[in-house]
């Protein structure tokens, strides 16, 4: 895939960080020395870590070198790495290990959940939130358009764009057997959205890159305007004119024993 787009991301900021705020929230931390943000995107979420545990060395880690370009202007003072996530280990056991809206994107949760926790110091907490968006008309919509035009060889197999989706219970059994506390939930967020575009505008930074970034431009502007006549199907118009985006949030916290 082409990098990724802060500018293009950062549109929706503030019902992106939503979820990261509440995650925090339920840290069960009083106090922390190292703290990573994995995922760290443009540094929203690394912003909240830092106010949280001011006294703590926090770092943020993105594949994304663009992303890590616009984190580094609005955290000077903070160190942000490229790396994999798939591959990454930290130098120092963390005390908080932070993935907001990352994880979806690596594969193999079965191995990689056990591997992180493992990661942290004793007590320390791994704290995940994903998207659990892949039955929403938005991202089943995405599949059906790449499946029906013209584009379909140059997209591929759209079922393996983004890992599995697994249920909720399979992560809690993940960590449980080596955890002093697993915590999972799901929210489910209702994004109020001025019209269809503005929807697709907010797919397009982040679960729509994979569908539209091998194609060429009239390909793209043509998957672009199906999918849009799609989905203002799909999301029709309220009382108001406006619509709304129903976007499912899987939430895991789970602590190490001391």
């Amino acid at each position: 895939m082409a990098d990724w787009n802060p500018a293009l991301y950062r549109r929706y900021e503030d019902e992106r960080t939503r979820p990261a705020i509440e995650l925090l929230a339920r840290v069960p931390l009083a106090q922390a020395r190292e703290a990573v943000d994995l995922g760290c995107g443009p540094g929203n979420s690394t912003e909240l870590i830092a106010a949280r545990f001011p006294d703590a060395h926090v770092t943020g880690v993105d594949n994304s070198e663009a992303m890590l370009d616009s984190a580094r202007v609005r955290l000077p003072g903070v160190p942000f790495e490229l790396a994999d996530i798939a591959t990454w280990q930290p130098p120092v056991a963390p005390d908080l290990i932070y993935a907001n809206a990352a994880l979806q994107w690596v594969p193999d949760h079965p191995a990689l959940f056990p591997r992180l926790f493992a990661q942290l110091a004793p007590g320390g907490v791994l704290a995940v939130q994903m998207p659990d968006n892949l039955d929403e008309p938005s991202h089943r919509l995405m599949r059906e358009v790449a499946a029906d035009g013209p584009w379909r060889d140059a997209i591929g197999d759209a079922s393996k764009l983004r890992a599995p989706r697994r249920p909720i219970g399979e992560y809690y059994d993940m960590l449980a057997g080596s955890a002093a506390l697993v915590d999972v939930w799901h929210t489910v967020y209702q994004h109020v959205m001025g019209s269809a575009e503005a929807i697709v505008e907010w797919v397009r930074a982040t679960g729509l890159r994979p569908f539209i970034d091998p194609l060429s431009g009239s390909q793209r502007e043509g998957f672009l305007a199906e999918y849009t006549r799609r989905i203002d199907a799909a999301y029709p118009a309220r009382a108001d004119g406006k619509r709304l985006l129903g976007f499912p949030r899987l939430f895991l916290i789970a602590r190490r024993p001391a």
